[in-house]
């Protein structure tokens, strides 16, 4: 048993302005990888963010990917490809479990594409949202930034 296969979890965002919906995220990411899981992150490039979501993240990449490695529950975190593309990423890592955040339908759905495509055997977790606290995202982070402190 000690020498126990340890089963790669993968989970992905972009992680700007790390609250807490991140990191309970990553603890039900990491838990559906079981006993042996190992987490590994992937953290969104800038220039992957500024093509998806249309602007920068206000934090740059490698500080938001320091910032997600240091968390107790991740073991590895590690920058995107440039030109994001799902299958180097799964081939390189041959993850047992990919996780995918509540909000990320694409996500999803091009990851259980590829699988199905490739006939490989990993499982597809959703990972669901975590509360209604008023600040369980960035978008809302940075919105009452700007009620509260914007002049």
């Amino acid at each position: 048993m000690a020498n126990e296969k340890k089963r790669i979890v993968l989970a992905s965002g972009v992680f700007d302005l790390l609250h807490l919906g991140h990191v309970r995220f990553l603890e039900e990411a990491k838990k559906a990888g079981g006993r042996k899981a190992e987490l590994v992150v992937i953290v969104a490039r800038d220039s992957t963010v500024q093509k998806r979501k249309g602007e920068m993240p206000i934090m740059p990449e490698n500080q938001r990917c320091a910032l997600v490695e240091s968390l107790k529950v991740v073991d590895c975190a590690i920058l995107g490809f440039e030109g994001f593309d799902i299958g180097r990423v799964i081939e390189k890592l041959k993850p047992a479990v990919i996780a995918v955040g509540y909000d990320q339908e694409n996500m999803e759905k091009t990851v259980k594409r590829y699988v199905e495509e490739k006939g490989l055997r990993i499982d597809i977790v959703r990972i669901g949202k975590f509360g209604e606290d008023e600040l369980n995202s960035s978008s809302k982070i940075k919105q009452r930034i700007i009620e509260d402190y914007g002049r």
